[in-house]
C-alpha cells in the first residue's frame, strides 16, 4: 500500500494554484483531502456575537460545496466534518497510512491554537508535517525585510515590494488517476445543521454572488474581459450601490477560493491586452494593502487583538451598550453611518467607503471599544479576512499603521460619495418595513 498524504483544507479553499495540493500530488501515491467545519467558528463571542454569522456561513457552505466537486475532478475525495479537527483526526488517521499533511500556514491565535491541538492528538503516528504561506501576494521568502522589521508605514511596505519583490507564478496542478477514487460516506452540512434559518437574499444588495472557486473565476471573467469594468476601478471604487462599483473579490480571497496571484497575473494579462492604467495598478495596490496587513500580523501577532493595539496607546474606550445597539440597528444621529449599518444588517456587505466611515464613527466619535465593532465586522462580513479587518480596524482606531490618526467627517463623506442621497435612501427606506 503506497504512501498517502492528507490535505487539511482551511482558507484556501481552491483547487487552481494551490501550493498545498501540488505538493500534496508530487510527493505521494495517493491523495485525500478534509475540511472541517469546525463548531468554534459558529459560537458566540465574547461580545456576544456569533463568530460566523447567516452570511458567511451560506456563502462557506457555496464555497466547500464548489471545492468538493473540483477535488472529485482530480481524483481525490474531500471528507467533512462538523466537528473539531482535533477530535476527528486521530480516527481518521487509522489504516489509512497517511504519511504527510499539507495545511496552510496560518499564525493568528485561534488557528494557531487549532493546529497544535491536532499536532498533539496525532502525534502516535509518523507524519510529516508541510505548512505553507500560500495566502500572500509577495511570499515571505520573496520580501526584502526581516518579518521583525516590516514597515510599520504602507507606503514603505509598498515601494520597496514593488521594487524588489516578483510575483511568483501561478501553479500547475495536474489530476490524479482515476484509481486514486475512494469511498467517501461523508456530507455536507446544511445551513440548518450550523444553526442557521435559511433566509432570502435582500434585492438591494451590492454582493449577489455565490461562493465558490468557480464563481470568483466568474466573477473575474465578468468584471475584467466582459464589462472592462476593470479598466474604470480606480474612479467607481469609492461607489455604494450596485455589484460593479468594485471587483468584489475581497470575500473569494478571504476564504482562499482564488489566490492573490491569479488576480495579479489576470491583471498583467489585461494590462497586455486591454489596456494598462491607473485604475489596473489600483487593484493591485488593494491586493498590496491586504499583504501588509498578513505581515503586520505576522510581526505583531496578538497585539493586534488587543485594546492598545500594536503602539500598546492606551486611550478611554467606553462599551455602552445602548450606543453599540444604535450603531448595530442603524439608528445613530448619522444617516450615512445608519444606511451603511443597515446595508450589513441585511446582506453582510458594505462598501470600503461605508466600512471606514461607520469605523471611524464607533472608534473616534462614540469612543466606543474598537475591538467590538471588529468582532460584530467578523460576525457578519461576507469578505472577513482575520488581518485585513483587524488591520483596518487599528488603523481607524488610532492604534495602527495610520501615521496621521485621521478620524473621518462623515457629513462630508456623505455629501461627497452620495451627493443626491441614492445610497441612503435606497437603505434608510428599511426602517419603514
Amino acid at each position: 500500500m503506497g504512501n498517502t498524504g492528507l490535505v487539511w483544507f482551511r482558507n484556501n479553499l481552491r483547487t487552481q494554484d494551490n501550493v498545498c495540493l501540488q505538493k500534496a500530488i508530487q510527493q505521494n501515491e495517493k491523495v485525500i483531502a478534509v475540511y472541517f467545519f469546525d463548531p468554534r467558528y459558529f459560537e458566540t463571542d465574547v461580545f456576544g456575537f456569533k463568530k460566523t454569522e447567516k452570511y458567511r456561513a451560506k456563502f462557506l457552505l457555496e464555497t466547500v460545496a464548489a471545492l468538493r466537486e473540483n477535488l472529485e475532478r482530480l481524483h481525490i475525495p474531500l471528507f467533512i466534518y462538523q466537528q473539531h479537527p482535533e477530535d476527528v483526526m486521530p480516527q481518521f488517521f487509522e489504516g489509512r497510512n497517511i504519511s504527510n499533511v499539507y495545511t496552510q500556514k496560518e499564525w493568528t491565535k485561534e488557528e494557531t491554537a487549532i493546529t497544535n491541538a491536532v499536532k498533539n492528538a496525532v502525534e502516535r503516528y509518523e507524519v510529516t508535517w508541510h505548512e505553507d504561506f500560500d495566502q500572500f501576494l509577495f511570499h515571505p521568502d520573496d520580501i526584502p525585510f526581516a518579518l521583525h522589521n516590516i514597515p510599520q508605514v504602507f507606503t514603505n511596505f509598498r515601494k520597496k515590494c514593488e521594487k524588489y519583490v516578483t510575483v511568483r507564478p501561478k501553479i500547475e496542478i495536474k489530476p490524479l488517476p482515476e484509481s486514486n477514487r475512494i469511498e467517501n460516506p461523508t456530507e455536507l452540512p446544511i445551513l440548518r445543521t450550523l444553526g442557521f434559518e435559511d433566509y432570502t437574499e435582500d434585492s438591494r444588495t451590492a454582493f449577489p454572488f455565490s461562493g465558490g472557486e468557480d464563481k470568483a473565476l466568474h466573477r473575474i471573467e465578468t468584471y475584467f474581459w466582459d464589462t472592462k469594468k476593470l479598466s474604470y476601478y480606480k474612479k467607481t471604487r469609492n461607489g455604494l450601490v450596485g455589484r460593479d462599483y468594485s471587483s468584489k473579490l475581497s470575500a473569494w480571497l478571504a476564504n482562499g477560493s482564488i489566490s492573490a496571484r491569479t488576480v495579479y497575473h489576470e491583471i498583467k494579462k489585461y494590462e497586455q491586452q486591454v489596456t494598462k492604467n491607473e485604475s489596473t495598478y489600483w487593484l493591485i495596490f488593494e491586493l498590496i494593502w491586504r499583504d501588509f496587513f498578513k505581515y503586520i500580523a505576522l510581526k505583531h501577532q496578538n497585539d493586534i487583538f488587543k485594546i492598545g493595539g500594536i503602539l500598546h496607546k492606551e486611550y478611554q474606550w467606553s462599551t455602552d451598550e445602548a450606543l453599540i445597539k444604535q450603531w448595530i440597528n442603524g439608528e445613530t444621529s448619522e444617516p450615512f453611518v445608519n444606511a451603511n449599518m443597515l446595508e450589513i444588517k441585511y446582506t453582510g456587505w458594505m462598501s470600503n467607503r461605508g466600512r471606514q466611515n461607520v469605523a471611524s464613527f464607533f472608534a473616534k466619535e462614540q469612543q466606543l471599544d474598537w475591538r467590538i465593532g471588529a468582532a460584530y465586522f467578523e460576525s457578519m462580513l461576507l469578505d472577513y479576512d482575520v488581518h485585513s479587518n483587524y488591520g483596518n480596524w487599528l488603523y481607524v482606531a488610532g492604534v495602527g499603521n495610520d501615521p496621521r490618526d485621521r478620524k473621518f467627517n462623515i457629513k462630508t463623506q456623505a455629501e461627497r460619495y452620495d451627493p443626491k442621497q441614492n445610497y441612503q435612501n435606497l437603505w434608510l427606506q428599511s426602517k419603514l418595513f
